[in-house]
């Protein structure tokens, strides 16, 4: 079975359970739970900027960030990146004890302060080799709304109505503008 990234590098996803065979996204009832929930966030943070540029440029100057390429982390403790500073994460992950938040909802935080100090990896220090087929061209995905309702499972509004506030302030979701 295939591993796939969807919209931004990193996280990966069974091909199988999420598209069939002719290419089309599986109904939300026939992927896993943490699946869904991933492909829900990736929509939200999507287009987003860099977090490495984002706190170099700061708030006013964001048009100077690049957008992220990358993420890492878990959903609503993700770090989102641009190419240019995948390898300053990957450096603190692997060589400056990044990897003790792996899991952890402390993981972007953690990552901010050390990239705040000043913190990079040393030039020329490798990222990860990502194959890329035709990037561009996502797949068309259901609303989720109108995909659940379809389903006959809760809508994604009550589900979310179930989070507590913080959780739902921070995944920041119009959920009747949602389109995985």
């Amino acid at each position: 079975m295939a591993k796939v990234s969807i919209g931004l590098r990193g996280w990966r996803f069974d091909e199988e359970e999420v598209f069939d065979e002719e290419g089309n996204i599986r109904p939300l009832t026939e992927m896993e739970d943490d699946t869904v929930y991933r492909l829900v966030r990736l929509s939200s943070i999507l287009g987003e900027p860099c977090d490495a540029c984002w706190l170099i440029h700061g708030e006013e100057n964001l048009e100077q960030a690049n957008a992220a390429q990358i993420v890492y982390g878990e959903p609503m403790a993700e770090v989102v990146l641009c190419d240019e500073h995948e390898a300053d994460f990957l450096y603190w992950f692997r060589e400056e004890g990044g990897d003790e938040y792996k899991g952890s909802g402390d993981l972007p935080d953690a990552f901010h302060e050390w990239f705040l100090e000043g913190n990079r990896a040393p030039e020329g220090y490798g990222g990860l080799e990502h194959v890329q087929e035709d990037p561009d061209n996502l797949p068309e995905a259901p609303d989720v709304p109108e995909a659940a309702e379809e389903e006959g499972i809760p809508e994604v509004d009550e589900q979310l109505q179930e989070m507590e506030e913080a959780e739902r302030e921070a995944l920041d979701v119009d959920t009747d503008a949602l389109d995985i």
